[in-house]
C-alpha cells in the first residue's frame, strides 16, 4: 500500500464500528494517527471495542457523547450506516470537521487500479460478474472484491498490489462521505428512488451516486446505463470518458442487446439465453460487466464462459435447487418492489409461484400489479401480507395463500407447483419484521428447501 504520512499525530475520532469502523481504526492507527473510536454498543457487550483498546486505540462506548467534538478532532470516519442526524456528525458539521466514511481511506493507501461499481439495484451482481470475469481473463495481477460485498476496501487495498485490480461495491451512504477518491473506471448500473429513510430528498440520494464521478478525468472511463435519460442527462456533465449499454440497439450503446444477442461494438458475445442467470436486470448487469472487461483487453470467448458460469449472487436471483422438476430461487435481497419487479421479468408468470411478504415503508403495492398478473400462484406473510393481497386480487391472481411465517409461505407453495415450475421468494419488503437482515431471511427459506428435498429423497 501507499505510505502516507497525512494522519500522523493528527487526533482523528473513528464513529461506529462493525466492519468499516473496525478497518478504519486499525489502518488509522498504522498510519500514526491519534485515534478515538466511538462505539453505541456496550464496551462489555463489544469485543470489537475490546479487541482495539489491546491494540492502544482509545475506545468510547456505550453512547455518542456529543461533548467528544470539544476535543479538536481534525476528522471524523463514520460507518456508513450512521445518519448525518446523529447529534455527533451535525455537531461535527457545525465545527466544519470533515466528515468521510473508509473507502476515501481505501484510495489514498490503494496501490491497485480502482473499479467503482454504483447504482439503485444490480451492484453485486455487476461486481460479482466482473471479479468472475477478470479473475478468468487477467494476464497478470488479481481481481480483488471489496467494499459492500465482503471485506472494506480499506482492508483489502492494504495488501493489494500494483498490478491488482480492486473490483468495489458502493453505496450512496459510503459516497456521501467522500472528498479525493475516484475510481479509474466506474459503473453506475441505474438509479431509482431508494433510501428515503436515510436519504432527506431523491436529489440528495441521486448526488451521493453521483459523487463517484465528481473527481474523474478524461484519463477514466465512465460506464452507464443507457436505458436511463436521467443518467445519460447527468452523464453530458461529467470529465470522464462515457461508455453506454442498452438492452436495444441504440446508437450511443458500446455494449448492446439485439434480437436477443448480446455485442460489443458490433461483435458477438453470447445470446441472452446463454446467460447463467435469468431476467432482463442481469442482462443489464452483464452489459455494464462487459464494458469493464473490455477494458482490460478480455477476450469474448473469456468473457461468454465466465458468464455462462455465472450462478447468481447468494439471495439475489439464486438458484437453490430443484425438486421434482420444480425449481427454487432465493431472492431475499429484492427488499422493494422494484426489485422483485425484475426478478418476476426473468420467470414465466403461469409456471412461477411468488412468495412475498415482510416490512413495506409506508407503500401500498399498486406498483406491482401488473409485474404480478398471470401469476400460477402467490403466498403472502409477514406484517405486510394483507397490503400484498390487495394487489393480488386487483392482479386477478386466482391462488393466494395468506399465511404468518415465511416457513408457512414454502408449506404452501409447495402443493401449489407441478413439474416445470419456480418456487421464488422475492419478497418485494424489507426483512426486518420478522428477520434482522435479507440474508437470515434468505437462510430460513433455503433451509425450509433444504427440508422438503429431505423428504422427497
Amino acid at each position: 500500500m501507499k505510505k502516507v504520512a497525512m494522519y500522523e499525530n493528527e487526533k482523528i475520532l473513528v464513529l461506529g464500528l462493525a466492519r468499516s469502523g473496525m478497518s478504519a481504526a486499525r489502518l488509522l492507527h498504522q498510519l500514526g494517527a491519534l485515534v478515538t473510536v466511538n462505539d453505541g454498543k456496550d464496551f462489555d457487550e463489544n469485543p470489537e471495542a475490546q479487541e482495539l483498546l489491546s491494540m492502544g486505540i482509545r475506545v468510547v462506548a456505550g453512547g455518542h457523547p456529543v461533548e467528544l467534538l470539544d476535543e479538536e478532532f481534525t476528522l471524523v470516519v463514520k460507518n456508513p450506516g450512521i445518519p448525518y442526524s446523529n447529534p455527533i456528525l451535525e455537531k461535527a458539521i457545525e465545527k466544519n470537521i470533515p466528515i468521510i466514511t473508509e473507502v476515501e481511506l481505501a484510495y489514498q493507501i490503494a496501490e491497485a487500479t480502482i473499479v467503482g461499481i454504483t447504482g439503485t439495484n444490480g451492484k453485486t451482481t455487476t461486481t460479482t460478474m466482473i471479479g468472475d470475469i477478470l479473475t478468468a481473463g487477467l494476464e497478470k495481477g488479481t481481481a480483488l472484491l471489496a467494499g459492500n460485498i465482503g471485506a472494506p476496501a480499506s482492508t483489502i487495498a492494504q495488501n493489494a498490489q500494483a498490478e491488482d485490480v480492486l473490483v468495489t461495491e458502493l453505496s450512496s451512504f459510503q459516497l456521501m462521505g467522500v472528498r479525493a477518491f475516484k475510481p479509474h473506471i466506474g459503473v453506475i448500473t441505474n438509479i431509482y428512488e431508494a433510501h428515503l429513510d436515510y436519504h432527506s430528498s431523491r436529489d440528495e440520494y441521486v448526488n451521493a451516486k453521483w459523487a463517484m464521478q465528481q473527481n474523474m478525468t478524461k484519463e477514466d472511463i465512465l460506464i452507464v446505463n443507457g436505458n436511463q435519460p436521467e443518467l445519460k442527462e447527468l452523464a453530458r456533465t461529467t470529465k470522464a470518458q462515457v461508455l453506454y449499454f442498452s438492452t436495444s440497439q441504440e446508437e450511443s450503446a458500446s455494449a448492446y442487446v439485439a434480437e436477443d444477442t448480446i455485442y460489443y461494438l458490433g461483435d458477438k458475445i453470447m445470446t441472452t439465453t446463454e446467460l447463467g442467470v435469468p431476467g432482463e436486470h442481469n442482462i443489464e448487469n452483464a452489459l455494464a460487466a462487459i464494458l469493464v472487461a473490455k477494458q482490460f483487453n478480455i477476450s469474448n470467448e473469456t468473457i461468454k464462459t465466465a458468464l455462462q458460469h455465472f450462478g447468481g449472487v447468494e439471495h439475489r436471483t439464486e438458484f437453490v435447487t430443484e425438486i421434482e422438476g420444480c425449481k427454487y430461487y432465493n431472492d431475499s435481497k429484492a427488499t422493494n418492489i422494484l426489485a422483485t419487479e425484475k426478478a418476476l421479468s426473468g420467470f414465466d408468470n403461469s409456471k412461477t409461484i411468488l412468495l412475498a411478504g415482510g416490512l413495506d415503508r409506508g407503500n401500498d403495492f399498486d406498483e406491482l400489479v401488473p409485474s404480478i398478473k398471470g401469476l400460477k400462484g402467490i403466498v403472502l406473510y409477514g406484517e405486510s401480507k394483507y397490503k400484498l393481497k390487495e394487489a393480488a386480487d386487483v392482479s386477478n391472481i386466482t391462488n393466494i395463500k395468506v399465511v404468518n411465517t415465511l416457513e408457512e409461505a414454502v408449506s404452501e407453495a409447495v402443493p401449489m407447483s407441478t413439474k416445470g415450475d419456480a418456487i421464488l421468494l422475492s419478497p418485494a419488503c424489507a426483512s426486518w419484521d420478522q428477520y434482522k437482515n435479507f440474508e437470515i431471511r434468505g437462510n430460513v427459506f433455503k433451509e425450509e428447501v433444504k427440508k422438503i428435498k429431505g423428504k422427497s429423497e
